[in-house]
C-alpha cells in the first residue's frame, strides 16, 4: 500500500475549500474515477474525500481470515491497468494492486482521509454542491461544481444481524465479519457460521484448521463455482511472452464473453445451467449432501454466484474439518442455537454472516434548494443519474459482473458529461421525464423476481424508481451497456442543461 498525502487541514472557521468535482470514497470505484479525471480531463481541480484512513474500502474494512474478491480479477480489475496474479484475489492483493494505480498516477495528492461527509446542500442560484465534512480537527466546509459519489451501497461501519429469538440469553460470543475483532483466538473452539454466501464460504475453509469444529448454517442453498484459482489462457499467453496489456485485454473479453453466456443460458436454458453448477460440487462431495445442502430451490443468478478456488469449502466439509446444516432458527439459547427442527447447536462462537446494511448515498444528509431530498421519489436515468438531482452521478456496478466494469464506463461518461457542459458554457445538469416518459410504468429499482439478494429487498424502500424503459432503469445487462455508454446522446431531451 502506498503513502497518500492528505490536502492541507481545515481549521474550523478557516475559508470554504473549492473544487470543481469532489469525489465522494476511495474504494475501487472513486481511485477509477480519479485516474479517469486525471487522463482524460487534465486540470480539472478535484479532490477524492474518504471517511477512512485510507483508500481501499470493502478491501479495507473487512479483515476476517481469507477475505477475497468473489469474482475474478480480470474482470474486476480496471481495464486500464493489467491484473497479473491469480483471478481470484486477496484482499491484499487487492490494495497493492490500487496502490500501484494511485502511485503510478500520481493519485496521492487529490486523496483526503479521516473526511466524513454528514450533509450536502445544492444551490440552484449559485449552480454549487455545499459540504459539511467531518474532519480530524473538526468541521470542514467544501464547494463543488460536481459530486461524484463512490462510496458504495452499503454501511461499513456495520453489518446486518438478524434480531433472532434468545440472543441475550446465549453466553459465548456473536460477531458479524464485516467487523472481525483483533483479539478473537478460535484455537479450539466450536464455532457456527451463519450464512450461505461468498463470505461464510470464505470464512469457514479458513478458520477449520483452527477451531474444535465448525459448522455452516444455512437457511436455504446457494449455487458455488469451484475451480481452480487459475486462467489457462492467461497462463498460455504469458508462456508465449505476450505483452501483460494484451494479456488482460484478451482474457478479460474471453471472461466476459463467458459470464455472459453463462447468464443467458441461465435465463433461457435454466435446467442445463443448473445442472452444470451442481456437478461442479459433486467432484468434491456426495450426491446425498449436494442434494440437500448445496442445491437451491430458485434459478441460477437471482442471487450472486461465487467462486469457491480450489473447491476449499467442499474439501474442508469432505476431509470432516466443517459441517453444513440446512435449517432455520427457533432461537438462541445459552450455549447456542435452537433449531426448528429440534437440532441443537452448540457453540462457543457464533458468526453472522448475514450480508450487508444498505446505504443510501453513504447516509449523507441531502438538500435540494433547502428541501430534504427523498431519493426514494426520484426516478433513475441508467442507474447513475436521478431526476430532481443536479450536477451529481453515482457509481452502482454490477450484480452478474465485476462491480469495476460499470466504474470504468461511468469514468468515461463523467468526463464526456463535463467536456459537454463545458462547450454548451452550462453550469448545471440533471436528468428529466421526457414527454413521451410522462405515463411510463414506474417500478423498484430492481425486479425482485430477476435478482433478490436480501440486503437489496431489506432497503428497496430507500432506492429510487425505474421506469419500464431501458434509460430509466439500472438494467443490470453489461453486455449491452458496455455499446450504449459511449453512445449515449447528451443532447437528448432526458438532460436538461442551465
Amino acid at each position: 500500500m502506498s503513502e497518500a498525502a492528505t490536502l492541507p487541514k481545515t481549521a474550523p472557521g478557516a475559508a470554504t475549500q473549492h473544487f470543481d468535482v469532489i469525489i465522494v470514497g476511495a474504494g475501487i470505484s472513486g481511485v477509477g474515477g480519479a485516474y479517469h479525471l486525471t487522463t482524460q480531463r487534465p486540470g480539472t481541480r478535484f479532490v477524492v474525500l474518504e471517511a477512512l484512513e485510507s483508500f481501499g474500502g470493502t478491501w479495507l474494512t473487512h479483515t476476517y481470515p481469507g477475505i477475497r474478491s468473489d469474482s475474478d480479477l480480470y474482470t474486476f480489475g480496471y481495464r486500464f491497468k493489467p491484473w497479473v496474479g491469480p483471478p481470484i484475489a486477496t484482499a491484499a492483493e487487492i490494495l497493492d494492486y490500487m496502490g500501484e494505480v494511485i502511485a503510478e498516477n500520481d493519485l496521492a495528492p487529490h486523496i483526503c482521509y479521516r473526511r466524513r461527509i454528514t450533509a450536502a446542500r445544492w444551490s440552484s442560484r449559485d449552480k454549487l454542491w455545499t459540504l459539511d465534512v467531518a474532519g480530524p480537527d473538526g468541521v470542514e466546509t467544501y464547494t463543488t461544481n460536481f459530486l461524484w459519489m463512490c462510496q458504495g451501497y452499503y454501511r461499513h461501519s456495520v453489518g446486518y444481524t438478524p434480531d433472532w429469538p434468545g440472543m441475550a440469553d446465549y453466553k459465548g460470543r456473536i460477531l458479524h465479519p464485516q467487523t472481525w475483532p483483533d483479539d478473537l483466538d478460535l484455537r479450539g473452539k466450536r464455532v457456527v457460521v451463519i450464512g450461505s454466501g461468498a463470505t461464510a464460504a470464505t470464512l469457514v475453509p479458513n478458520i477449520a484448521a483452527d477451531c474444535a469444529h465448525v459448522t455452516l448454517l444455512q437457511r436455504s442453498p446457494t449455487y458455488f463455482v469451484p475451480g481452480r484459482n487459475a486462467n489457462d489462457l492467461a497462463d498460455t499467453l504469458r508462456q508465449l511472452e505476450v505483452d501483460e496489456t494484451w494479456i488482460h485485454e484478451i482474457v478479460r473479453r474471453k471472461a466476459l464473453f463467458d459470464q455472459h453466456d453463462f447468464t443467458r443460458r441461465c435465463l433461457e436454458d435454466t435446467e442445463a445451467a443448473t445442472a452444470e453448477l451442481l456437478e461442479g460440487v459433486k467432484a468434491f462431495l456426495p450426491a446425498d449432501q449436494v442434494e440437500k445442502h448445496f442445491t437451491p430451490g430458485y434459478r441460477p443468478w437471482r442471487q450472486r454466484i461465487a467462486f469457491v478456488p480450489d473447491g476449499d469449502l467442499f474439501q474442508g466439509i469432505a476431509a470432516g474439518k466443517a459441517s453444513v446444516v440446512t435449517d432455520e432458527i427457533e432461537r438462541f439459547t445459552e450455549t447456542g442455537i435452537l433449531l426448528k427442527s429440534g437440532q441443537k447447536l452448540d457453540a462457543d462462537v457464533i458468526i453472522t454472516a448475514t450480508g450487508f446494511d444498505l446505504a443510501v448515498l453513504g447516509d449523507i444528509a441531502f438538500e435540494i434548494d433547502g428541501a430534504p431530498l427523498d431519493f426514494a421519489k426520484t426516478v433513475t436515468y441508467r442507474g447513475m443519474m436521478f431526476t430532481g438531482l443536479p450536477n451529481l452521478v453515482w457509481v452502482f456496478g454490477y450484480f452478474r459482473a465485476s462491480w469495476t466494469l460499470r466504474a470504468d464506463m461511468i469514468g468515461d461518461f463523467v468526463c464526456r458529461l463535463l467536456a459537454h457542459m463545458e462547450r454548451k458554457g452550462a453550469r448545471q445538469v440533471e436528468v428529466a421525464l421526457r414527454p413521451e416518459d410522462q405515463d411510463m410504468t414506474l417500478g423498484g429499482w430492481i425486479d425482485p423476481e430477476d435478482f433478490n439478494p436480501g440486503y437489496l429487498l431489506r432497503g428497496l424502500h430507500l432506492l429510487p424508481q425505474a421506469g419500464d424503459k431501458p434509460e430509466w432503469r439500472h438494467t443490470q445487462d453489461y453486455w449491452t451497456e458496455k455499446d450504449i455508454f459511449p453512445r449515449i446522446d447528451l443532447d437528448d431531451p432526458a438532460f436538461r442543461y442551465a
